[in-house]
């Protein structure tokens, strides 16, 4: 199935179609710069230029930086505010003029990583983690997504781990990377008492950088980069609305079975009461 998989960021908004069998890319990767301010609907409108410009009339599908629950967004720590309470797939929908699928950035990268990459084929517990503006955060068990964890907001040393050591937190504090590599594994090591994972997938751009780091990472799990990169989350939106529009088939076809079960049941009720209440016949 081809499907365009975009990735909506703080700074850029980058798309491509997606072959959801393979992971390839079918087009160019597109990227256009995130507006400022990112309000709901210049977000929509960027979109639609890049819906526009890739050129492409098939099923749309958006990781977006946010705790999304039923199509509405619930939390803004790294967006503008004026996204909370938004119905984002409705926002999109109607904007594109066809059905498009939002799901939180960091659960749908992860998803890529999974079918695709550093975890395929896993089924115990893997956490997927991305050091960007904020700390993304997926957990996966036994290939199944328990979305929206946001464990990047867990308290670690008095405040947010995000806030702590996320990598714009490198830069801001112009630390070094084995002084960030530490900050870096308090967290992994907190995330270990909390949920035990067999694995651990880094991602976002410091996953590049790994080797100036790995040296003070002490965990149980393994720890491992992504190997999708800067595509993991264009590729996993895409999976994610494969996986939405099979959900829509199989409801579909299910609904109209159940209406003709409960078509005979009403039709078998109404013969039963005809027969009831049939007349006797005079002898």
């Amino acid at each position: 199935m081809e499907i365009l998989g975009v990735d909506i960021g703080g700074t850029g908004i980058k798309g491509a179609v997606v072959d959801t069998e393979t992971g390839e890319l079918k087009t160019e990767r597109l990227r256009l710069l995130t507006p400022q301010p990112a309000t709901p609907q210049a977000v929509g409108e960027v979109l639609k230029q890049l819906v526009d410009q890739i050129d492409f009339d098939g099923p749309v599908a958006c990781g977006f930086p946010s705790r999304i629950i039923n199509g509405t967004v619930l939390t803004a720590a790294n967006v503008d505010k004026t996204w909370i309470n938004v119905p984002i797939e409705r926002l999109f929908s109607q904007i594109l003029n066809r059905k498009v699928f939002v799901a939180n950035d960091a659960d749908v990268a992860g998803l890529c990583e999974l079918k695709f990459g550093a975890a395929k084929g896993r089924k115990d517990v893997v956490l997927f983690l991305t050091f960007g503006t904020g700390i993304g955060t997926a957990i996966f068990y036994k290939g199944v997504m328990i979305p929206n964890t946001e464990l990047g907001h867990v308290e670690l040393n008095g405040g947010d781990a995000e806030r702590y050591c996320s990598g714009i937190v490198k830069e801001r504090e112009d630390l070094k990377w084995k002084d960030w590599g530490k900050r870096v594994n308090e967290y992994l090591q907190h995330m270990e008492f909390l949920l035990s994972p067999d694995l651990i997938v880094l991602g976002g751009g410091a996953s590049k950088k790994f080797d100036k780091y790995s040296d003070k990472l002490q965990t149980r799990a393994q720890v491992v980069t992504a190997t999708n990169l800067n595509l993991a989350g264009i590729i996993g939106a895409a999976i994610y609305g494969e996986r939405c529009l099979e959900e829509e088939a199989q409801q579909g076809t299910s609904k109209p079975a159940a209406k003709k079960t409960a078509a005979k049941k009403a039709a078998a009720k109404k013969t039963a009461v005809k027969k009831t209440t049939a007349p006797k016949k005079e002898e």
